[in-house]
């Protein structure tokens, strides 16, 4: 069971990590944005690889801290039943929505995903806009890299589950307890 708790931290952490280092293109999607603005409207001028790149970091984003929100507990869920129920039904919940739902889900987005992804790395895919940015196909290989980081924490969470209905509540590591807020689960990831 030690190493069950062992490997729902490493999930969590290497998820954490690339969630906090990610979500910093937030404030380079805001910088970049204004930058357009302002060229735009102050100077009659843009760049066309500037608009894709404020896309491109969007898309970048979004796909990477995929996983991270889903540590957090972040991502849309009806609580009418989920909220009041005890630890152990939120596992038996948990369990289902990520065996029957969550990783079949990434294994689709996974498996049509890769050939899209390995046409546009066979011929280096660049903006499809004259004047646009080059390397589209490291941009394509984030709709990997999400199903992998989303497909790794269903498996962190499915882990929970079990740690919980063995009666192991006490292993599951701090970021991942039931009943914690989304503001200390990453204080807990610390």
């Amino acid at each position: 069971m030690t190493l069950i708790a062992a490997i729902i931290r490493l999930i969590s952490g290497i998820n954490n990590l690339l969630g906090r280092i990610f979500s910093w293109l937030a404030l380079g999607i805001v910088l970049v944005c204004f930058t357009v603005v302002v060229l735009r409207y102050a100077f009659a001028t843009s760049f066309v690889w500037m608009q894709d790149l404020y896309i491109w970091l969007n898309g970048a984003m979004f796909t990477a801290v995929a996983g991270f929100a889903l540590l957090r507990d972040d991502h849309v869920r009806v609580d009418i039943f989920y909220r009041p129920a005890s630890d152990r039904q939120k596992a038996v919940i948990d369990a289902i929505g990520v065996v029957v739902f969550l990783l079949p889900f990434t294994w689709i987005v996974y498996r049509y995903s890769m050939p899209f992804v390995t046409r546009a790395w066979g011929y280096y895919e660049a903006s499809a806009n004259v004047g646009g940015m080059p390397g589209l196909f490291i941009l394509k290989s984030f709709i990997i890299g999400f199903a992998v980081l989303v497909a790794l924490q269903g498996v962190a969470m499915l882990l929970r589950s079990v740690l919980v209905l063995g009666g192991r509540q006490d292993l599951v590591p701090a970021a991942m307890r039931y009943g914690r807020k989304a503001d200390d689960l990453a204080e807990a990831a610390r």
